[in-house]
This record gives structure tokens, sequence and C-alpha cells, in this order.
């Protein structure tokens, strides 16, 4: 029997790397990642979801949508949310000539 790694299982499955099926996944994964953290900590510090939107100024289902990893909600509010949390936040755009790192 031929072993297979999850490298191999994935780029069958999804795709490889660098196609557009791929880089939704990736996408698609990175917001589970970062909804999921957000539930995390904000139960960490024992907030409620509308607990949590007050202090931001927003709807509890707006809280909702963030850790759901649903697609309609803009990025300042997650960023607002993971201050309030007193998380640090880096970002890192890239492309193929360039790179910038936010912190």
């Amino acid at each position: 029997m031929k072993k297979t790694s999850i490298n191999e299982l994935t780029d069958q499955i999804i795709g490889p790397i660098g196609s557009p099926s791929r880089e939704e996944f990736e996408h698609e994964l990175q917001l589970e990642v970062l909804g999921e953290l957000l539930k995390q900590k904000r139960k960490e510090k024992q907030l409620t979801q509308a607990e949590l939107g007050e202090i931001l100024g927003i709807g509890k289902s707006q809280i909702s949508k963030l850790e759901n990893s649903s697609k309609d909600f803009r990025l300042g509010t997650l960023l607002r949310a993971f201050q309030a949390l007193n998380l640090k936040v880096k970002v890192k755009l890239e492309d193929s000539t360039s790179r910038v790192t936010l912190v």
C-alpha cells in the first residue's frame, strides 16, 4: 500500500498551491481560524457576544458573523475586536514582487 502525505492529498482533493480552488480554500481556512480565535479569546475574557458587540459599538449579530467566518464583515471590525481583547495584530501583504508587514 502506497503512503500519501497530507500535502499530496490536499493537492489531489483541493488543488495544487496557486490554483484558484486552493487559493479559495486557503482564504476560507484563514477566516475560520480568525473566527475561532476571536471566539476563544472572547470566552477567555468571559464576555458574551452581546457584551463584546457593545464594547465595539456593533450588534451581537456582527460578532456572530465574525466568529462564524461569514464573508460579510469589515476587516476594521475584526481588527477592533482583536484590539478590544488585547490581542496584537500583524498583517502581512504579499504579491509576486514585494512584501509588506504591518503591526
